[in-house]
């Protein structure tokens, strides 16, 4: 059967439960998802229902018997959107075939991000596995200007000299530059460029203002860093997302969650994430390691493990590392602090996937399927449906006024792009460790990515891209 532009456009205004017991049997769709529990928390649909597809795109939600070339049976599994991650770092074919394994269908690099935003979406314009995104990235631009001689982060001049205010106007307008080429956002860490001046990063914020650009960072700790990105953002006006306020807030976690609810009080723009780890990663060679442990006691070095071996750190070998580089396991939080996020009706569930040459942090392949398996069912402290909409409405929500296109994201509904994750509800888990972080997790059944499967059965479909480019317009 030959389905044309005219009776695609037909089906996508077909309302949920409008479609006639004849029309919908005559009507055959690309695919079919039948039987199963259908949540899709803009709606607060909770209910058994049949989805058709056609183009890539949802084009009925219906309790009448559907059919389709291709059918996905559904039933006694969850049928929800699929999952947007806002701060997945390794934006790579196998840290996509990672994510897509956890549900995650949109994967976006929005707090470390990049200097050359149209040489990133150029170098995936092919097509990903699944959606894919990035910011204009201050620390990257900071580097470029500073000429600083690192790679994945500064280690010389991006972290450690003042800008001019010539090379403040540069990054500022580098920054804008990146914006006009699509980028998502801006991003930024205040711990990885301690040399920024507030004048620096004024200059940052008031882009994020002028163009009303979500400025996601990773502010400095504790309850001080907070009231810092929060008196740039009220100074300026600037929409402000503050990335992982668990590993940002650790024993101040619930004081800066209450801030960020009184920031939002009073009518400003201020969203954040979280991730459910009680250990975090980044790149040892960082500012923020050097600046923390290089002069610490062997039982603060003892916070860090090196993941390749699982040791913990001493003077010895800290200084051994640091001249090689890598990534550290940073354990400095604890259980009670990550579920206080977690559980916090203000965060979107974000990963901060690291992953570098093979090694990686377990919440790189099991963030997700952990939310749902250990504090949704487990746990009993999210319902299932708040923890879908922290993984697909609220991200969605952050960035649409910036990215229109994610209006189509973060629902099921007739017209959204046909980005689906079936999960089983009484299984699903991860299964990553800090020794043995490329585990994906169980439950996870079906990722549909515009309408094509990447994931069934619980298993990589190999050789697809349907991911596109999530894009600011130019």
């Amino acid at each position: 059967m030959v389905i044309n532009a005219a009776y695609v456009g037909m089906l996508l205004v077909v309302q949920v439960g409008t479609v006639s017991a004849q029309s919908t049997a005559d009507a055959a769709y690309d695919r079919v998802i039948l039987g199963g529990q259908v949540m899709d928390p803009a709606a607060k649909l909770d209910a058994v229902r049949n989805i058709g597809l056609v183009g890539g795109r949802i084009a009925v939600i219906t309790t009448q018997a559907i059919r389709g070339r291709d059918t996905v049976d559904a039933r006694g599994l969850v049928v929800a959107p699929g999952f947007i991650d806002l701060h997945a770092h390794g934006q790579t074919p196998e840290t996509y075939r990672f994510y897509s394994l956890d549900g995650v269908t949109t994967s976006l690099e929005l707090e470390l991000g990049t200097s050359d935003v149209a040489a990133w979406y150029r170098e995936r314009s092919a097509g990903e596995r699944i959606n894919y995104g990035v910011s204009i990235g201050h620390i990257k631009v900071r580097m470029s200007v500073m000429q600083d001689s690192g790679t994945v982060m500064p280690v010389s001049d991006g972290a450690y000299r003042a800008a001019s205010p010539a090379q403040i106007g540069e990054i500022a307008k580098r920054i804008e530059i990146g914006l006009t080429e699509g980028a998502v956002s801006i991003g930024a860490g205040f711990p990885y460029t301690p040399a920024a001046t507030r004048d620096e990063l004024l200059a940052a914020f008031r882009v994020s203002a002028k163009t009303k650009t979500p400025i996601h960072v990773h502010i400095r700790p504790g309850v001080a860093g907070l009231k810092e990105a929060l008196s740039l953002a009220g100074e300026t006006n600037a929409p402000l997302h503050v990335v992982h306020i668990n590993s940002a807030g650790l024993a101040e976690t619930p004081v800066m969650l209450e801030m960020i609810n009184e920031a939002r009080a009073q009518g400003h723009d201020v969203t954040t994430e979280a991730y459910p780890y009680d250990a975090g990663m980044t790149e040892i060679q960082s500012a923020t390691i050097q600046d923390t442990y290089r002069a610490a006691p062997d039982e603060r070095l003892a916070e860090l493990e090196w993941p390749g071996t699982g040791e913990r750190l001493n003077r010895e070998s800290f200084e051994r590392y640091r001249r090689t580089g890598g990534p550290v396991v940073i354990h400095t939080n604890t259980e009670q602090m990550v579920a206080v996020a977690i559980n916090s009706p203000l965060t979107i569930i974000a990963s901060d996937a690291y992953w570098q040459n093979g090694t990686g942090h377990p919440r790189t392949t099991g963030t997700f399927a952990k939310v749902l398996g250990r504090y949704v069912r487990e746990a009993h402290s999210l319902s299932l449906m708040e923890a879908i909409r922290k993984m697909t409405l609220m991200p969605a929500q952050r960035l649409e006024a910036r990215v229109p296109a994610m209006r189509q994201k973060g629902r099921l509904r007739v017209g959204a792009d046909a980005d689906i994750t079936i999960f089983d509800s009484e299984t699903v888990v991860d299964r990553s460790t800090y020794r043995e972080p490329s585990l994906s997790p169980v439950g996870i059944q079906h990722v549909i990515v515009n309408g094509v499967s990447v994931v069934a059965n619980g298993r990589a479909v190999e050789d697809v891209a349907p991911g596109k480019a999530v894009r600011a317009p130019r």
